[in-house]
């Protein structure tokens, strides 16, 4: 039989490991709460009172009210005491291992992120070397294009001025020849005449 939900007993219904983790969790955090109890000045001031009423009760009491002698050395005191002792550090003990457990697992989550934090930020770094290369690459590719321009500016200039050049040569040959035509018919009448 197991306990249900509602903490009565339930035929037929087996154990789960969540059950067994939740117990656990459960008893954990009582420990924990525990230590953080024993560990405050108040618990040490009622620990402290209590064993002062204590011994006071079983010192100035009537002797039919006393239920731990002092002559004895209030060993009922002495045992609650020991008791007390005796559960503690296994308490003390088993919060300090989940508290090592909860900063195992932090410091694993902050490693991890120092990691992610490091490859993103690596990452970021290379694009920004990336850009800086493509805008030397894009300014370098300005450069080299005005640079072409006035390269073809230049020979456009050139080609005109040869065009130009060209141009009043060949009406330069042209008259030269209409000229010596001129000049060779008129030899020719000459002669003829």
């Amino acid at each position: 039989m197991v306990r249900g939900e509602n903490g009565r007993f339930v035929r037929g219904r087996r154990p789960r490991i969540d059950d067994a983790v939740h117990t656990s969790d459960r008893f954990g955090r009582a420990t924990e709460w525990v230590a953080r109890a024993m560990g405050t000045p108040s618990f040490l001031l009622i620990l402290t009172v209590f064993c002062i009423l204590w011994m006071a009760w079983n010192t100035i009491a009537p002797d039919e009210w006393r239920f731990d002698s002092a002559a004895i050395g209030f060993t009922a005191l002495t045992l609650i005491l020991s008791l007390q002792a005796s559960y503690a550090a296994p308490l003390l003990l088993l919060a300090q291992n989940r508290q090592d457990d909860r900063d195992r697992v932090a410091l694993e989550n902050d490693r991890q992120r120092a990691e992610r934090n490091l490859a993103d930020t690596e990452y970021l770094a290379r694009e920004i070397v990336s850009l800086r290369l493509t805008l030397g690459d894009l300014q370098k590719d300005q450069i080299t294009r005005e640079t072409l321009r006035d390269a073809l500016r230049d020979i456009a200039h050139d080609t005109a001025h040869d065009t130009l050049r060209d141009e009043i040569r060949e009406e330069i040959r042209a008259e030269l020849r209409a000229e010596i035509r001129e000049e060779m018919r008129r030899e020719l009448r000459d002669e003829s005449a």
